[in-house]
Order: structure tokens, then sequence, then C-alpha cells
């Protein structure tokens, strides 16, 4: 009895208090508001050099979009291309040029470099391409070794007519980080060269490199299903930190821990970033593409691609781009069955493809390989007209690298990015005579204030190309 009449009495004490006054809940601690990080903590300040409007006439046109215009006329002013067609008008103060027997492009964009990253001279010293420590070291960024007075840059602009290029970590690693793309310029910083508003890519790698790197290290991965073994497991870790931050952005609370190597694999999981995929056999893209499809990313474009015209209804079904040599392949083992209509081939077939260099030689004369992939392909009984065959130059990389909106052809609109060749440029002796950035003249062949020379190579007799 004394028991029960206790517990009324403490039962009761509070029932009276609630009877009194009655208190209001209290709210749940409010959460922090979330505070995204930087996605471009180390943003593009390029800056148009000045140029003055210009009208070239007389000239044979390729618009980089497959349309050829003889006797045609370009005229650019303020950075942009204005109008494109025959016997367009100066204004007033415009500079008139005539092109009579002379060709006019797109600047070329090459989607695989690893100038700056590797420069002139080639000595260990300059070597900051592949950071070759671990199989996946997505948290590096190309940008960040990219060295300006690279006298490679002015090479391909004089004479290889290169506008605009990617520069991509190497191929040791699975995942080797952030790739950047760049306009052509002299600067004095990466920043200044940076192509405003150009996506992020990732390069990856497939096949013999990440496994004979690591391999002989006795580390993982040592075989083609230890490379995809560690993709996968890199793909699952993204996809949680994915989640963790997609939910910390929406809600807010506590920040999960910043990783910057999951950043760069959320953004590819966002679409924000585009994977460019160093890649030989058709086998191995197949299975790379069935492994974008089981983590929910795109390959934007596989590089190298040599067995690509072995899937090229693969390719097409997955939107997934080709970029590709001439005839540069058999130099290893999963290079071997390489064919010089492969380019073709997969352009027939309705898939995306174009030309790319990865070498500091090569991107001099992209023009000419892409006359060698002509010849194959009118051996083969597949010829392709001139100008289509510039698509393979401009417009369907910038496609690739998420810019074709803004540059890759000769388009009102677009920026005045603009080659004057002094012949056929698929002629191997055909050279660039005039380049154009933005509109503003950088390179002139009858112009020696107007050729490139790094500051690198000042007082280095035989090293540049002019002083």
């Amino acid at each position: 009895m004394a028991r029960a009449m206790l517990a009324l009495t403490i039962v009761a004490v509070p029932l009276a208090g609630c009877a009194g006054k009655r208190e209001r809940p209290q709210p749940a601690a409010a959460k922090a508001p979330p505070v995204p990080y930087a996605r471009d903590p180390y943003p593009s300040t390029y800056r148009a050099y000045p140029g003055v409007p210009t009208l070239v006439r007389n000239v044979t046109v390729f618009d980089g979009e497959g349309v050829r215009i003889d006797d045609g006329s370009v005229l650019f002013a303020d950075g942009k291309v204005v109008a494109v067609g025959r016997a367009l008008d100066a204004p007033a103060g415009a500079q008139v040029i005539d092109g009579q027997g002379k060709y006019l492009t797109p600047g070329i964009v090459d989607i695989h470099s690893h100038l700056g990253d590797y420069p002139s001279p080639g000595v260990q010293a300059h070597s900051d391409g592949n950071e070759a420590t671990a199989a996946v070291t997505a948290d590096v960024w190309a940008e960040h070794s990219v060295w300006p007075q690279d006298p490679g840059f002015g090479r391909a602009l004089a004479n290889g007519g290169v506008t605009t290029l990617q520069i991509l970590p190497g191929s040791a690693n699975l995942m080797g980080g952030r790739s950047v793309v760049v306009k052509n310029v002299y600067a004095r910083t990466m920043q200044a060269m940076k192509f405003p508003g150009a996506p992020y890519g990732l390069k990856m790698a497939c096949g013999e490199n990440p496994k004979r790197v690591y391999g002989t290290r006795n580390q993982k991965p040592s075989t083609r299903m230890g490379n995809v073994a560690v993709d996968r497991q890199t793909w699952a870790r993204a996809a949680a930190y994915k989640r963790k931050w997609d939910k910390y952005e929406k809600e807010g609370g506590d920040p999960p821990e910043r990783d910057i190597a999951m950043d760069t694999l959320r953004g590819v999981l966002a679409g924000e970033i585009l994977v460019q995929n160093h890649c030989y056999r058709a086998d191995e893209m197949a299975i790379v593409l069935d492994m974008a499809r089981e983590f929910g990313y795109k390959v934007t474009a596989f590089h190298h691609a040599v067995e690509a015209y072995k899937i090229a209804d693969l390719l097409k079904a997955n939107g997934t781009c080709a970029a590709v040599w001439a005839d540069w392949y058999g130099f290893k083992m999963e290079s071997f069955d390489g064919i010089g209509e492969n380019l073709a081939i997969l352009d027939r077939a309705g898939a995306c493809a174009f030309i790319h260099s990865d070498d500091a030689n090569g991107i001099q004369r992209l023009n000419q390989e892409v006359a060698k992939v002509m010849a194959s392909a009118r051996h083969a009984g597949m010829p392709v007209t001139p100008e289509h065959a510039w698509t393979w130059l401009s417009i369907g990389p910038a496609k690739a690298l998420g810019i074709d909106r803004v540059t890759g052809s000769l388009r009102p609109g677009k920026m005045a990015d603009v080659v004057l060749w002094n012949g056929d440029p698929f002629s191997v002796y055909t050279r660039p005579e005039k380049v154009w950035v933005d509109g503003a003249l950088l390179y002139d062949a009858n112009d020696p204030r107007r050729r490139p020379v790094s500051d690198f190579e000042l007082g280095q007799p035989g090293m540049g190309d002019v002083k």
C-alpha cells in the first residue's frame, strides 16, 4: 500500500505542473547551412589579345562543319566570327587580306596533349606528367604542372595551326587526374591560358600501362582484371562520397570530410567532369563502357582507340567518341591491330571520331595526319572530301571537350580562332601563314615580330625557331 501511494505521488507532481504552466516543446538544434566547396578554385584569368576587324576574301574556306566555300570570305571582329560567305563587304577600318590560292579554316583543336607537363627540352627535371605513385591519383590536376614557357606551345601554333588543346596527365595510372583545356596563347601563368568555361576532364587508362607500372612493383593491379577491380572499388567509394555530399549540400548540418580525389570522381558522376579514357583494345573499351553503365557515368572519349573500328556500332550507341592516330600503331601488343582506315570507318558508321596527337612533334602536323587517313580511306574505297575531313580537326574534338558552342568552326558568334594556310592544308608543302586566336593575330609567317619565341629560349642559340 505504501509503495502504491508513493507511485501516485510521483506521477501526480508532473501532472500538476502541466496543468498549471504548459511548457513549449524545444525545437531540435538547427542544422548549419551547407557550404559547398569551390568547384573551380583556380579560375581562368584568360583575356583575349587585342585584334582588329579583319576580312579575308577570295579564299577557299573549310568552315569546320563540313562546308566548303570557294572564292569565299570570312569577316571577324571583336574576337568573334561575324560573317562567312561570298563577296562580303569590309566595314570601315577593317584590315582586308586577299587569300587568292590560300585556304582558311578554324584553328585546330587537339584533345590529347602533354605540352607544358612534358615541356621541351625533355629532361627529367621537366617530367611532370605522370604521378606514378599509386594506381589511382584522381587528386592531381594536370594544370598544376603546366609550364607556360614550354616552347612546344609556340611551335604548335606556328607550325600546326593549333589554337586549343587539352593537356592531360599521363597514362601510368588507372585514374591519372584532371585534365585542363587551354587556349594556345602566350601567357605568364597557366590560368591566363585556361579556356574560359571549358569542363574539366578525368584522365583514365586501361590496359598495359597501369598493370605494367604497378605489377612490376608487386602492387595491384598487375593484370587487366586487377585494373577493373581497382576501378570498381574506387567508383563504389566515389558513389558513397557523392551521396554524403549531395545530402549535405541539400540539407546542411555537419559537412563530410573532404577528399580531393573523390571531389573529381563526384564531378564525373554528376556529369560535370568528362571522362577521357586511354584505351587501345576493342574488348577492353567494351568492358569500360559496361563499368560506366554500372556506376552511372559516361565515357566521353576513348583516346588512342587503335581497335575502335571493331566496335563502331557500340561507340555510336553509347555516344562515346574515339580520338585516334592516322597510322601510329604496332609499338606494343595492345596497339598491334591498328589499321589506317580506323578513323574513316568510324566516321562512315556514324560514330564520333577525330584525330589527336599525344606528341609534341605530331601536334605540329595534325593536318598531315588527317591527309594520311584520307589516303587510306580512298585506297579502301571510302573517299572523304577535304571539307568533311576538317571536322576531324576542329568541331569533332571541340564537341568532346564540351566547347563546340564557342569554337571549332567558322560560324557567326563563335570565337575567331582562325588559320590562313598558304596552300592546300592537306599538302605536306603547306604551312600556316597567319594564325588568329579570338581575332588577335598571334602568328604571321611574314612578320618576324609575330613569331613565337619562349622566354626560356632567349639567349640559347639553336633552341628557338626564330630569334
